[in-house]
């Protein structure tokens, strides 16, 4: 019983520092987000463009529906 209380500390100590040698050894490199393009995505297609074309829901549209899980009707007074 006494081999789980110190083996499984210990053995999250050094699996922590392998980690840590991989990390210093292979680390990730920095993405370049915006080589290649001159304009952001927004620029390129509005919102409302995308929002017609089905690609994405208005917000308060898609609250309401997982608040009430049917659509949304629009009433008028």
């Amino acid at each position: 019983m006494v081999w789980l209380v110190v083996g499984g500390p210990a053995s999250v100590v050094v699996a922590s520092f392998f980690t840590l040698a991989l990390a210093i050894k292979h680390p990730d490199p920095p993405l370049d987000l915006h080589a290649g393009s001159s304009q952001a995505a927004d620029d390129a297609e509005p919102a409302d463009v995308r929002a017609k074309s089905g690609d994405i829901v208005p917000a308060m549209l898609a609250r309401n529906h997982a608040a009430t899980g049917g659509p949304q009707t629009s009433r008028k007074p």
